[in-house]
Protein backbone atom coordinates (compact mmCIF):
# COMPACT_ATOMS: atom_id res chain seq x y z
CA UNK A 1 0.00 0.00 0.00
CA UNK A 2 2.68 2.03 1.04
CA UNK A 3 4.67 1.64 -2.29
CA UNK A 4 1.54 2.07 -4.26
CA UNK A 5 0.96 5.80 -2.87
CA UNK A 6 4.94 6.68 -3.87
CA UNK A 7 4.39 5.83 -6.94
CA UNK A 8 1.17 7.42 -7.20
CA UNK A 9 3.16 10.69 -5.52
CA UNK A 10 5.53 10.50 -8.08
CA UNK A 11 3.72 9.93 -10.82
CA UNK A 12 1.82 13.49 -9.80
CA UNK A 13 4.96 15.01 -9.33
CA UNK A 14 6.07 13.98 -12.93
CA UNK A 15 2.80 15.35 -13.63
CA UNK A 16 3.59 18.76 -12.62
CA UNK A 17 7.12 18.84 -13.31
CA UNK A 18 6.21 18.74 -17.13
CA UNK A 19 3.35 20.82 -16.28
CA UNK A 20 5.76 23.41 -15.44
CA UNK A 21 8.04 22.41 -18.36
CA UNK A 22 5.41 22.92 -20.83
CA UNK A 23 3.77 26.59 -19.31
CA UNK A 24 8.14 27.72 -19.00
CA UNK A 25 8.53 26.84 -22.57
CA UNK A 26 5.34 28.37 -23.91
CA UNK A 27 6.20 31.63 -21.69
CA UNK A 28 9.38 31.62 -23.14
CA UNK A 29 7.87 30.98 -26.43
CA UNK A 30 5.78 34.10 -26.01
CA UNK A 31 8.46 36.31 -24.85
CA UNK A 32 10.76 35.38 -27.80
CA UNK A 33 7.83 36.51 -30.04
CA UNK A 34 7.05 39.52 -28.15
CA UNK A 35 11.02 40.53 -28.27
CA UNK A 36 11.66 39.30 -31.96
CA UNK A 37 8.59 40.29 -33.62
CA UNK A 38 10.47 42.89 -36.01
CA UNK A 39 12.90 40.74 -36.87
CA UNK A 40 10.23 38.15 -37.95
CA UNK A 41 7.97 40.46 -39.79
CA UNK A 42 11.23 41.29 -41.65
CA UNK A 43 11.79 37.99 -42.14
CA UNK A 44 8.41 37.51 -43.50
CA UNK A 45 8.81 40.56 -45.89
CA UNK A 46 11.75 38.54 -47.13
CA UNK A 47 10.03 35.50 -47.79
CA UNK A 48 7.31 37.77 -49.57
CA UNK A 49 10.11 39.62 -52.03
CA UNK A 50 11.65 36.00 -52.25
CA UNK A 51 8.38 34.45 -53.19
CA UNK A 52 7.78 37.61 -56.19
CA UNK A 53 11.39 37.13 -57.21
CA UNK A 54 10.83 33.44 -57.17
CA UNK A 55 7.95 33.56 -59.43
CA UNK A 56 9.24 35.39 -62.24
CA UNK A 57 12.54 33.95 -62.55
CA UNK A 58 10.91 30.59 -62.91
CA UNK A 59 8.42 32.33 -65.36
CA UNK A 60 11.43 33.27 -67.31
CA UNK A 61 13.08 30.06 -67.43
CA UNK A 62 9.89 28.32 -68.49
CA UNK A 63 10.37 30.38 -71.62
CA UNK A 64 13.95 31.31 -72.23
CA UNK A 65 15.50 27.65 -70.09
CA UNK A 66 17.90 29.89 -68.57
CA UNK A 67 18.85 28.22 -65.39
CA UNK A 68 16.37 29.01 -62.61
CA UNK A 69 19.05 30.60 -59.98
CA UNK A 70 20.20 32.27 -62.92
CA UNK A 71 17.03 33.51 -64.07
CA UNK A 72 15.67 34.61 -60.47
CA UNK A 73 19.43 36.65 -60.14
CA UNK A 74 18.70 38.69 -63.37
CA UNK A 75 14.99 39.09 -61.97
CA UNK A 76 16.25 40.71 -58.98
CA UNK A 77 18.74 42.73 -60.53
CA UNK A 78 16.53 44.18 -63.49
CA UNK A 79 14.24 45.23 -60.62
CA UNK A 80 16.77 46.90 -58.68
CA UNK A 81 17.83 48.98 -61.68
CA UNK A 82 14.14 49.68 -63.19
CA UNK A 83 13.44 51.02 -59.04
CA UNK A 84 16.72 52.79 -59.56
CA UNK A 85 16.03 54.57 -62.78
CA UNK A 86 12.63 55.81 -61.44
CA UNK A 87 13.85 56.56 -58.13
CA UNK A 88 16.15 58.67 -60.02
CA UNK A 89 13.98 60.07 -63.13
CA UNK A 90 10.35 60.80 -60.98
CA UNK A 91 12.22 61.58 -57.54
CA UNK A 92 12.22 65.33 -57.72
CA UNK A 93 9.01 65.70 -59.24
CA UNK A 94 7.55 63.45 -56.61
CA UNK A 95 9.41 64.84 -53.66
CA UNK A 96 8.26 68.35 -55.50
CA UNK A 97 4.64 67.21 -55.24
CA UNK A 98 4.72 66.07 -51.57
CA UNK A 99 6.13 69.23 -50.36
CA UNK A 100 3.33 70.51 -52.20
CA UNK A 101 0.66 67.69 -51.42
CA UNK A 102 1.77 69.02 -47.43
CA UNK A 103 1.09 71.97 -48.21
CA UNK A 104 -2.45 71.59 -49.72
CA UNK A 105 -3.63 69.36 -46.85
CA UNK A 106 -4.21 71.94 -44.56
CA UNK A 107 -6.02 74.27 -46.69
CA UNK A 108 -8.29 72.39 -47.56
CA UNK A 109 -9.11 71.42 -44.85
CA UNK A 110 -9.71 74.69 -43.97
CA UNK A 111 -12.30 75.29 -47.26
CA UNK A 112 -13.70 71.89 -46.54
CA UNK A 113 -14.16 73.38 -43.03
CA UNK A 114 -15.43 76.92 -44.29
CA UNK A 115 -17.82 75.36 -46.92
CA UNK A 116 -19.52 73.25 -44.11
CA UNK A 117 -19.48 75.84 -41.48
CA UNK A 118 -22.77 77.36 -42.73
CA UNK A 119 -24.37 74.19 -42.00
CA UNK A 120 -26.04 74.22 -38.47
CA UNK A 121 -24.91 69.75 -38.83
CA UNK A 122 -21.21 71.63 -39.47
CA UNK A 123 -20.83 73.66 -37.07
CA UNK A 124 -21.57 70.12 -34.76
CA UNK A 125 -19.15 68.39 -36.75
CA UNK A 126 -16.37 70.90 -36.68
CA UNK A 127 -16.65 70.88 -32.47
CA UNK A 128 -15.59 68.01 -31.96
CA UNK A 129 -12.91 67.43 -34.22
CA UNK A 130 -9.59 68.73 -33.00
CA UNK A 131 -7.39 71.54 -34.21
CA UNK A 132 -4.54 70.36 -36.01
CA UNK A 133 -2.03 71.82 -32.94
CA UNK A 134 -4.50 69.18 -30.49
CA UNK A 135 -4.11 66.46 -32.88
CA UNK A 136 -0.62 66.71 -33.31
CA UNK A 137 0.11 66.62 -29.76
CA UNK A 138 -2.35 63.59 -29.56
CA UNK A 139 -0.61 61.77 -31.82
CA UNK A 140 2.76 62.42 -30.51
CA UNK A 141 1.93 61.86 -27.17
CA UNK A 142 0.51 58.60 -27.62
CA UNK A 143 1.95 55.34 -28.56
CA UNK A 144 0.43 55.35 -32.36
CA UNK A 145 3.80 56.75 -33.83
CA UNK A 146 5.70 54.62 -31.54
CA UNK A 147 4.04 51.28 -32.79
CA UNK A 148 4.26 52.41 -36.65
CA UNK A 149 8.18 53.37 -36.47
CA UNK A 150 8.78 50.37 -34.42
CA UNK A 151 9.44 48.11 -36.97
CA UNK A 152 11.89 50.18 -38.87
CA UNK A 153 13.10 52.18 -36.38
CA UNK A 154 16.00 49.42 -35.53
CA UNK A 155 19.83 49.79 -35.70
CA UNK A 156 20.15 51.54 -38.92
CA UNK A 157 16.48 52.73 -39.94
CA UNK A 158 14.17 52.44 -42.76
CA UNK A 159 16.81 52.41 -45.78
CA UNK A 160 19.00 49.69 -43.84
CA UNK A 161 15.72 47.30 -42.76
CA UNK A 162 14.74 47.43 -46.82
CA UNK A 163 18.28 46.56 -47.59
CA UNK A 164 17.63 43.98 -45.00
CA UNK A 165 14.56 43.16 -47.07
CA UNK A 166 15.64 42.76 -50.05
CA UNK A 167 19.29 40.93 -49.67
CA UNK A 168 17.57 38.09 -47.68
CA UNK A 169 14.78 38.01 -50.29
CA UNK A 170 17.28 37.51 -53.25
CA UNK A 171 18.85 34.51 -51.21
CA UNK A 172 15.72 32.93 -50.10
CA UNK A 173 15.06 33.32 -53.86
CA UNK A 174 18.27 31.87 -55.71
CA UNK A 175 18.28 29.19 -53.66
CA UNK A 176 15.60 28.40 -52.10
CA UNK A 177 15.88 24.41 -51.57
CA UNK A 178 18.88 25.13 -49.28
CA UNK A 179 16.59 26.74 -46.88
CA UNK A 180 13.33 24.66 -47.07
CA UNK A 181 15.57 21.26 -46.85
CA UNK A 182 16.88 22.57 -43.22
CA UNK A 183 13.79 23.48 -41.89
CA UNK A 184 11.92 20.19 -42.88
CA UNK A 185 15.13 18.37 -41.29
CA UNK A 186 13.67 20.03 -37.92
CA UNK A 187 10.62 17.38 -38.70
CA UNK A 188 10.67 13.74 -37.61
CA UNK A 189 11.36 11.61 -40.46
CA UNK A 190 7.43 10.21 -40.72
CA UNK A 191 6.07 13.78 -41.16
CA UNK A 192 9.26 15.34 -43.64
CA UNK A 193 7.07 14.43 -46.32
CA UNK A 194 3.89 16.20 -45.16
CA UNK A 195 5.83 19.15 -44.12
CA UNK A 196 7.23 19.32 -48.01
CA UNK A 197 3.35 19.08 -48.87
CA UNK A 198 2.74 21.98 -46.31
CA UNK A 199 5.61 24.52 -47.48
CA UNK A 200 4.43 23.98 -51.26
CA UNK A 201 0.72 25.12 -50.53
CA UNK A 202 2.33 27.64 -48.89
CA UNK A 203 4.49 29.01 -51.44
CA UNK A 204 1.50 28.43 -54.13
CA UNK A 205 -0.52 30.40 -52.17
CA UNK A 206 1.47 33.17 -51.42
CA UNK A 207 2.05 33.71 -55.31
CA UNK A 208 -0.92 33.48 -56.63
CA UNK A 209 -1.93 36.26 -54.12
CA UNK A 210 1.08 38.11 -55.12
CA UNK A 211 0.36 37.75 -58.89
CA UNK A 212 -3.30 38.97 -58.34
CA UNK A 213 -1.98 42.18 -56.13
CA UNK A 214 0.84 43.38 -58.09
CA UNK A 215 -1.64 43.55 -61.14
CA UNK A 216 -4.16 45.07 -59.72
CA UNK A 217 -1.85 48.09 -58.21
CA UNK A 218 -0.29 48.29 -60.83
CA UNK A 219 -3.72 49.08 -62.87
CA UNK A 220 -5.17 50.82 -59.58
CA UNK A 221 -2.06 53.56 -60.15
CA UNK A 222 -2.37 53.86 -63.64
CA UNK A 223 -6.37 54.27 -63.48
CA UNK A 224 -6.12 56.69 -60.89
CA UNK A 225 -3.24 58.77 -62.07
CA UNK A 226 -4.84 59.27 -65.99
CA UNK A 227 -8.18 59.84 -64.20
CA UNK A 228 -6.97 62.82 -61.73
CA UNK A 229 -5.70 64.31 -64.81
CA UNK A 230 -8.40 64.09 -66.60
CA UNK A 231 -10.43 65.93 -64.21
CA UNK A 232 -7.52 67.94 -63.71
CA UNK A 233 -7.09 67.34 -59.82
CA UNK A 234 -3.74 68.51 -58.98
CA UNK A 235 -0.66 65.97 -58.19
CA UNK A 236 -2.22 63.40 -59.84
CA UNK A 237 0.72 61.37 -60.56
CA UNK A 238 1.79 61.36 -57.07
CA UNK A 239 -2.15 60.44 -55.96
CA UNK A 240 -1.48 57.60 -58.65
CA UNK A 241 1.38 55.81 -56.67
CA UNK A 242 -0.18 56.43 -53.54
CA UNK A 243 -3.16 54.80 -54.69
CA UNK A 244 -1.01 51.97 -56.06
CA UNK A 245 0.73 51.55 -53.15
CA UNK A 246 -1.81 51.00 -50.86
CA UNK A 247 -3.99 48.80 -52.39
CA UNK A 248 -1.18 45.99 -51.34
CA UNK A 249 -3.62 46.69 -48.46
CA UNK A 250 -6.85 44.99 -49.14
CA UNK A 251 -10.26 47.28 -47.56
CA UNK A 252 -8.28 49.80 -45.86
CA UNK A 253 -5.51 51.14 -48.22
CA UNK A 254 -8.52 52.30 -50.96
CA UNK A 255 -10.37 54.52 -48.40
CA UNK A 256 -7.11 56.35 -47.28
CA UNK A 257 -5.80 56.82 -50.44
CA UNK A 258 -9.15 58.64 -52.05
CA UNK A 259 -9.01 61.22 -48.41
CA UNK A 260 -6.00 63.66 -50.33
CA UNK A 261 -7.56 63.23 -53.90
CA UNK A 262 -11.31 64.46 -52.38
CA UNK A 263 -9.17 66.82 -50.59
CA UNK A 264 -7.98 68.67 -53.17
CA UNK A 265 -11.04 68.49 -55.30
CA UNK A 266 -12.92 70.36 -52.59
CA UNK A 267 -10.63 72.95 -53.16
CA UNK A 268 -11.96 73.57 -56.75
CA UNK A 269 -15.55 72.64 -55.70
CA UNK A 270 -18.12 70.10 -53.70
CA UNK A 271 -19.07 68.93 -57.22
CA UNK A 272 -15.57 68.45 -58.71
CA UNK A 273 -14.82 66.54 -54.64
CA UNK A 274 -18.15 64.37 -56.43
CA UNK A 275 -16.48 63.33 -59.62
CA UNK A 276 -13.51 62.42 -57.69
CA UNK A 277 -15.28 59.65 -55.19
CA UNK A 278 -16.49 58.25 -58.39
CA UNK A 279 -13.63 57.95 -60.25
CA UNK A 280 -12.42 55.91 -56.87
CA UNK A 281 -15.21 53.69 -56.59
CA UNK A 282 -15.66 52.99 -60.06
CA UNK A 283 -12.32 52.24 -60.35
CA UNK A 284 -12.16 49.72 -57.21
CA UNK A 285 -15.40 48.11 -58.25
CA UNK A 286 -13.68 47.48 -62.27
CA UNK A 287 -10.49 46.21 -60.75
CA UNK A 288 -12.26 44.11 -57.35
CA UNK A 289 -15.20 42.59 -60.33
CA UNK A 290 -13.22 42.11 -63.54
CA UNK A 291 -9.64 42.36 -63.13
CA UNK A 292 -8.80 40.81 -60.15
CA UNK A 293 -11.28 37.48 -61.30
CA UNK A 294 -9.93 37.22 -64.72
CA UNK A 295 -5.75 37.66 -62.86
CA UNK A 296 -6.27 34.77 -60.11
CA UNK A 297 -7.90 32.09 -62.38
CA UNK A 298 -6.50 30.03 -58.76
CA UNK A 299 -8.40 32.91 -57.08
CA UNK A 300 -7.42 32.95 -53.69
CA UNK A 301 -10.23 33.57 -51.61
CA UNK A 302 -10.44 35.16 -47.92
CA UNK A 303 -13.29 35.46 -45.49
CA UNK A 304 -13.83 39.60 -45.40
CA UNK A 305 -14.82 39.57 -41.66
CA UNK A 306 -11.55 37.20 -40.69
CA UNK A 307 -9.47 39.79 -43.11
CA UNK A 308 -10.50 43.00 -41.29
CA UNK A 309 -10.43 41.54 -38.09
CA UNK A 310 -6.55 39.89 -38.35
CA UNK A 311 -5.65 43.68 -40.20
CA UNK A 312 -7.07 45.26 -37.13
CA UNK A 313 -5.81 43.01 -34.68
CA UNK A 314 -2.06 43.09 -36.30
CA UNK A 315 -2.85 47.06 -36.90
CA UNK A 316 -3.04 47.12 -32.91
CA UNK A 317 -0.30 44.89 -31.85
CA UNK A 318 2.49 46.18 -34.15
CA UNK A 319 1.22 49.02 -35.90
CA UNK A 320 1.59 49.90 -39.36
CA UNK A 321 3.76 47.17 -40.43
CA UNK A 322 1.43 45.05 -39.19
CA UNK A 323 -1.35 45.91 -41.27
CA UNK A 324 0.70 45.96 -44.57
CA UNK A 325 0.83 42.12 -44.07
CA UNK A 326 -2.11 41.09 -42.24
CA UNK A 327 -3.24 39.32 -45.03
CA UNK A 328 -0.32 37.22 -46.48
CA UNK A 329 0.37 36.13 -42.85
CA UNK A 330 -3.70 35.57 -42.88
CA UNK A 331 -3.17 33.10 -46.07
CA UNK A 332 -0.09 31.41 -44.04
CA UNK A 333 -2.12 30.63 -40.93
CA UNK A 334 -5.14 29.28 -43.35
CA UNK A 335 -2.64 26.98 -44.95
CA UNK A 336 -1.79 25.31 -41.99
CA UNK A 337 -4.80 25.01 -40.10
CA UNK A 338 -6.70 23.08 -42.91
CA UNK A 339 -3.12 21.26 -43.76
CA UNK A 340 -2.14 20.40 -40.73
CA UNK A 341 -5.02 20.75 -37.92
CA UNK A 342 -8.32 19.79 -40.04
CA UNK A 343 -6.97 17.60 -42.24
CA UNK A 344 -4.19 15.79 -40.27
CA UNK A 345 -5.89 16.27 -36.81
CA UNK A 346 -9.53 15.54 -37.33
CA UNK A 347 -9.00 13.73 -40.71
CA UNK A 348 -11.74 16.19 -42.71
CA UNK A 349 -9.68 15.36 -46.00
CA UNK A 350 -12.78 17.64 -47.74
CA UNK A 351 -10.59 20.85 -47.68
CA UNK A 352 -10.58 24.17 -49.98
CA UNK A 353 -7.20 26.13 -49.81
CA UNK A 354 -7.00 29.26 -50.71
CA UNK A 355 -5.08 28.76 -53.85
CA UNK A 356 -7.27 26.58 -55.75
CA UNK A 357 -9.47 28.14 -57.93
CA UNK A 358 -13.25 28.90 -57.57
CA UNK A 359 -14.17 25.98 -59.97
CA UNK A 360 -12.64 23.55 -57.90
CA UNK A 361 -14.44 24.11 -54.68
Amino acid sequence: MTKEIENNQHSFSKKVLITIGITALFSLAILFVYFAVNVMFLLFAAILLAVFFRSLGEWINHFTKIPEGFAVLIVCLVIIAVFSFAIWLLAPEVADQIIELREIIPQSLNTLGSRISGYAWGNLVLEQIPTWQELFNRIAGSKFLTRISGIFSTTFGVTANIVVIVLMGIYLATSPQYYTKGLIKLFPLSRRDRMREVICEMDETLRWWLVGKSVSMLIIGVLTAVGLWILGIPLALTLGIIAALLAFIPNFGPIIAVAPALLFALVESPTKAIYVLILYLGIQTFESYLITPLVQQKAVSLPPVLTIFFQIFLGVLVGGFGLILATPMLLVIIVLTKMLYIEDVLGDKDVHMPSESSSKS
